[in-house]
């Protein structure tokens, strides 16, 4: 029985690989046409019974977002030497990482129940709260 279960349950997830990023909702496809230079080389959707639960998008800068399935942004990850598009930050986390960590760039951001978890070209992590105010340094 527990094999027959663990059967069903590979089968319900399922994840599909393309180089279409048509198959991005609507306001994917705005967010990365409006803040994204670089193409799209690889979308993966994952589904969960038969339903898109998130898309993965690569970049062929390296850029690595993923999207919730309604298409709003969940997370960015870029190369160390790129920065995070502004037009994603808040402009609250921008000023404090530019007055508290002059020269670091924001190459990682990931919106959390919280807020937001901002990585640096330097290393280090900080959170912030949902209106981009300083929470604490995550270790």
């Amino acid at each position: 029985m527990a094999l027959a279960l663990a059967i069903g349950v590979t089968a319900c997830g399922k994840e599909n690989v393309t180089h279409d990023a048509t198959v991005l909702p609507k306001k994917a496809r705005t967010t990365l046409s409006q803040n994204f230079t670089s193409a799209v080389s690889l979308v993966k959707t994952e589904k969960d019974l038969g339903k898109v639960t998130e898309y993965e998008v690569t970049l062929t800068d390296g850029s690595e977002i993923s999207f919730k399935s309604n298409g709003d942004w969940e997370s960015v990850d870029t190369p160390v030497n790129k920065p995070v598009p502004a037009g994603l930050i808040p402009t609250a986390i921008t000023n404090y990482v530019h007055q508290k960590h002059a020269g670091a760039l924001i190459v990682g951001i990931e919106k959390e129940k919280h807020g937001y978890d901002v990585e640096l070209s330097n290393g280090v992590e900080i959170q912030f709260d949902k209106s981009g105010n300083f929470l604490k340094y995550d270790n």
